[in-house]
């Protein structure tokens, strides 16, 4: 056992790392996929880990001390848990080449990542950054580092601009953020509602990015809709909604919308009118049905239904979504996959781990989409 070099504890119910763990010097490869741990372990004699696979758990917190014994690592996949920020310390990774963060609570990112000279692959989708531009979050991983090594030096100087630019009248109010960054942030306060205050500070200037995640918010802002000109960014994530209403629609200029982690059961189908929309973010709801109005919207290149109770797809109207390139179906309720599925061939990212089906079988989808695309049309009836 001391001199296993890779360990599979997937979907063991984890809640922590058993202390076995610790003896284990040659260890190389460690999966702990799809479990219930709330923290990063740490492994303390792994010292020439080279992968560590910690998807689909609990996670919310990543630090130092959990990194430091880790210099070997060259895979640090963190994927579909509840991590809301990296600490500069990533950089005790030195031998690091990838890093998947995709789906997290992640709303920035250390300017330290930009130091990490042997990063390939920095995988980002599905979290709520706002303080980096879309346009450039697509230009890859070089790019984006070298942007971040840009920032290192500005950093500071930013941060003071934020502290001393705020309303005197209401400190919890950003007019540096709405003035400079076109967003509206009243994020993390943990209120049931939006106060008035919050619309009046954006006067005349155009907003284009909402941030009002994690609150207690059971229903959408009103007022939200008197920035329907130029909001093409909402993040109401994190919060009790239950319901989103038809009014919604009149946001037409939405591109991204970030409804995760809500009570939401459906969507109004007044919602095909948002005819620019690129990305939606409903998981962790209680969607038992796959919302009928997605099918609509032509635009969609990015549909994050994880976590929910959805039963099925209908691949027909999927197929009609020329541009859709990235669908999230993991845990949810799906007892067969349609071949037809296969003919959607715009995918690029499909994700069915964590339901029923028993076919396609674990081995093909871990192959990924083009295979299971592949294999799933093989299977269409002639």
């Amino acid at each position: 056992m001391k001199h296993l070099r890779l360990l599979d504890c997937t979907r063991n119910h984890l809640e922590s790392v058993p202390p076995v763990l610790a003896q284990m010097t040659s260890l190389e490869q460690l999966y702990l996929r799809h479990n219930k741990l709330c923290f990063l372990p740490e492994l303390s004699s792994c010292k020439m880990l080279k992968e560590l696979h910690v998807g689909n758990n609990q996670i919310e917190m990543v630090e130092a001390r959990q990194l430091k014994h880790l210099s070997a690592l060259s895979v640090l996949e963190l994927r579909d848990n509840k991590v809301k920020t990296l600490p500069d310390e990533i950089t005790l990774l030195e031998s690091l080449e990838r890093l998947d963060i995709a789906n997290n609570n992640i709303s920035s990112l250390p300017c330290a990542l930009g130091n990490m000279p042997k990063l390939k692959i920095l995988a980002l989708e599905g979290n709520p950054l706002r303080t980096i531009r879309r346009d450039l979050l697509i230009k890859g991983t070089q790019e984006l580092l070298k942007y971040l090594r840009s920032r290192i030096q500005d950093v500071k100087t930013e941060q003071d601009s934020h502290t001393a630019m705020t309303l005197p009248s209401q400190a919890k109010i950003n007019v540096h953020a709405i003035k400079t960054l076109k967003t509206l942030d009243y994020s993390g306060k943990q209120e049931a509602s939006v106060p008035d205050d919050v619309f009046d500070a954006v006067g005349s200037d155009p907003v284009s990015v909402v941030n009002f995640s994690k609150n207690e918010l059971s229903a959408v802002p009103p007022r939200i809709i008197e920035l329907k000109s130029t909001v093409s960014d909402i993040n109401l994530g994190f919060n009790k909604l239950t319901s989103i209403p038809p009014d919604f629609s009149m946001l037409q200029n939405l591109a991204h919308i970030d409804f995760r982690n809500n009570l939401l059961v459906s969507l109004p189908e007044e919602l095909e009118a948002l005819s620019k929309l690129r990305s939606i973010i409903l998981s962790f709801n209680r969607f038992k049905v796959f919302p009928n109005v997605l099918y609509q919207i032509r635009s969609l290149e990015t549909i994050l239904i994880s976590n929910n109770q959805v039963g099925s797809v209908d691949p027909i109207k999927l197929k009609g979504l020329e541009r859709l390139s990235t669908l999230d179906l993991q845990n949810n309720d799906i007892m067969q996959v349609p071949p037809e599925l296969g003919n959607c061939t715009s995918l690029r990212a499909l994700m069915l781990d964590g339901n029923p089906f028993r076919n396609p079988r674990a081995a093909i989808i871990a192959k990924g989409t083009d295979a299971l695309l592949e294999y799933l049309r093989s299977r269409i009836p002639a």
